[in-house]
């Protein structure tokens, strides 16, 4: 999909305002309504749509056509004349694709390889269907600062087509019943998810809250990060998502929701993950940052999406590296691993010389899941006399 096509199907240069005036004035449709079309790519609709195709002589498909915006129709339509449209375009749209020669690694562990260059031209000298995992994190394209001098501020169009180019490897690259994790701002995985829906099979949209966000003017409060997951094929290869402790209140440890008369069937080892984490605090304080400058992810966030969707010995795919957190995890759960930074790598090989104390971290994080009390809580409520699972089930067992 492309951005701001619409004046350009018009005939009508974005630069030139008095051309835009004009045809506003021939139209009928407000300035601001014109540059609203133009600047977001939608197609206008109703009474606006009438005038539009009035004023310019172009069809209402025309027109899409010409904005890269397709419904079903035309999809179908073009499916049809396919041997005749490729006929058309495929001197511009066909071209080799090439391998380039794998690269040394820059730094390597017992199980992993990190590579420093450009995220496609590492993965463009990787073998078909060889990873199990990928996890992909990119620039969210704020205008942020980044150690490797990456370009964060890319019009729309060069943005979307970039994260499709390197998307497009991913899928490549998974094994058939591989998995895929992208993370990303609700606004961008509305893209990629169009995207990606024509290559993988849709798993889930995970929404991760932000804790702290900051209100926009004008609009929702925003709360979320948007995690994508896809599988290469009909279903994974491996699903095994841990349970988690049940919700209490944190000062008392007393139930938050009345559970009535179904204690009893309570599962022992927690309750089943939904699709919105409510418990993955990003990391923003400087004391816990790999890496001066940028965000960072969480180590219980990659330790959650690996747990549930690799096995030990599986291979574990990262193309945007950052402060190395992936890979971390990866190799303190025994998944060899690759890695790609464009940036300095001198943070990730840091981060991996204290990898004793992030084994640690995610050994406590671990011993508060497949448990429907943390061991913490279960005392609590033992010495309140709230209810546990073994009390419940002594009690029912009792009035038989």
């Amino acid at each position: 999909m492309s951005y701001s096509e619409f004046f350009k199907a018009l005939g009508i240069s974005a630069a030139d305002r008095f051309a835009v005036k004009r045809f506003a004035d021939a139209s009928g449709v407000p300035v601001e309504r014109l540059w609203h079309y133009n600047g977001s790519n939608a197609v206008p609709s109703g009474c606006d749509l009438d005038k539009v195709c009035s004023a310019s002589g172009v069809s209402p498909i025309e027109l899409m056509l010409k904005m890269g915006v397709l419904d079903r129709r035309i999809i179908k339509a073009l499916k049809s004349k396919a041997e005749d449209v490729f006929a058309l375009i495929q001197d511009d749209v066909e071209r080799p694709r090439g391998r380039t020669e794998p690269q040394p690694a820059v730094f390597q562990t017992k199980l992993g390889r990190l590579y420093q260059g450009d995220c496609l031209a590492v993965m463009q000298s990787m073998g078909s269907d060889t990873v199990d995992l990928i996890f992909a994190d990119p620039p969210f394209n704020l205008k942020k600062l980044y150690p490797s001098g990456v370009d964060d501020d890319l019009k729309e169009a060069r943005y979307l087509e970039w994260c499709e180019n390197w998307a497009a490897e991913c899928a490549r690259l998974l094994k058939p019943g591989g998995s895929l994790f992208f993370w990303n701002l609700p606004k961008w995985n509305t893209h990629i998810s169009a995207y990606l829906n024509g290559r993988l099979t849709f798993r889930h949209w995970i929404g991760v809250d932000i804790k702290y966000s900051l209100p926009i003017p004008g609009r929702l409060y925003p709360s979320h990060y948007s995690l994508l997951y896809y599988c290469k094929g009909q279903k994974p290869n491996t699903f095994h998502p841990d349970r988690l402790p049940m919700e209490v209140c944190p000062a008392c440890r007393a139930d938050l929701r009345d559970y009535g008369g179904y204690k009893d069937k309570m599962n022992p080892l927690g309750v089943n993950m939904t699709d919105v984490w409510m418990d993955i605090a990003p990391v923003r304080h400087s004391k816990y940052k790999k890496r001066k400058g940028s965000n960072e992810l969480s180590v219980k966030l990659l330790d959650r999406i690996i747990q549930m969707a690799s096995e030990e010995g599986d291979v574990v795919f990262d193309p945007f590296g950052g402060s190395g957190t992936t890979y971390m995890v990866a190799e303190i759960k025994k998944r060899r691993w690759i890695g790609i930074e464009l940036g300095p790598v001198d943070d990730i090989e840091r981060r991996f010389r204290e990898i004793d104390s992030e084994a640690d971290y995610i050994e406590k994080i671990r011993r508060n899941y497949n448990s429907l009390f943390t061991e913490e809580t279960l005392g609590i409520r033992r010495q309140l006399g709230l209810w546990t699972c073994e009390s419940v089930r002594k009690t029912n067992r009792g009035a038989h």
